[in-house]
């Protein structure tokens, strides 16, 4: 559960003092006894977390890691960000890939109506994490892996006139916003290139026919010479605190 930016660091000591070894053991920040290595960190299956603003999101990371006496477990993953950004999940499950290693599985609910966030937590998040062995080996690692907190987006396309005499301007508009968790409504993103995408009838391949820029309020808008039935649709590749979108097609009858 997320606490207040205000008691974020006092929090996350108390945590890890909870984790304490003997200092012979282990210095702050990284450290270890043994040869335990710690090999992947995958959050949410591809590094990205887009989070809305009237939803709750969980939030699933796996650290896989290996010691020639296999894992034994490992204590719960923190995850830090911009803006005193600060997670921490249950403990984790670990299961067993081979005899020597072991995918360690974890997750925390972050929910904007009542965590607290800020447009600020948006961007790079780092996992901490440690991972005991079953010979008494351990590796702490801050920042073991990475991934982007993002804000969620919406996008939307509409091709008109629908139906079009071949030849004829066609005009695509649509809109780009942002999830807003300090208002907990979204709103335009400017300034940001989208690409205006066509499928022609019959194929099944996208093709790239302009990029064009949102207007400061995130509207959109297009024009194409109509030459063939087929679906358009607008796309937002995102960037590190806002999520990558891309809307479903808008057929266009050329008659």
């Amino acid at each position: 559960m997320r606490i207040r930016a205000t008691a974020a660091v006092s929090f996350g000591a108390l945590a890890l003092a909870g984790l304490a070894v003997p200092a012979a053991q282990a210095a702050p920040g990284d450290g270890g006894l043994g040869d335990v290595r710690i090999t992947k960190v995958v959050v949410d299956g591809d590094n990205k977390v887009p989070v809305s603003t009237n939803a709750a999101k969980t939030i699933s990371i796996s650290v896989t890691a290996t010691d020639d006496s296999g894992i034994k477990g490992a204590e719960h993953f923190s995850l830090k960000g911009p803006d005193y950004g600060f997670e921490m999940t249950g403990t984790p499950t670990c299961k067993k890939v081979n005899a020597t290693t072991s995918t360690c599985t974890a997750s925390v609910k972050v929910d904007p109506r009542t965590d607290y966030l800020s447009n600020e937590n948006a961007g790079t998040w780092y996992v901490d994490a440690w991972i005991d062995a079953n010979d008494g080996d351990f590796v702490w690692k801050e920042k073991a892996g990475h991934f982007y907190f993002q804000r969620l987006t919406k996008l939307t396309v509409n091709a008109t006139p629908e139906p079009v005499k071949k030849g004829r301007t066609l005009t695509v508009t649509g809109s780009l916003t942002r999830a807003n968790w300090e208002t907990l409504k979204f709103g335009g993103y400017g300034a940001q290139p989208v690409q205006l995408q066509y499928m022609k009838k019959g194929s099944t391949k996208w093709s790239t026919v302009k990029t064009v820029r949102t207007s400061s309020t995130g509207g959109l808008k297009a024009t194409v010479k109509a030459t063939a039935d087929g679906s358009y649709r607008f796309a937002y590749a995102g960037n590190s605190v806002t999520a990558a979108v891309t809307t479903a097609g808008d057929f266009v009858d050329v008659k």
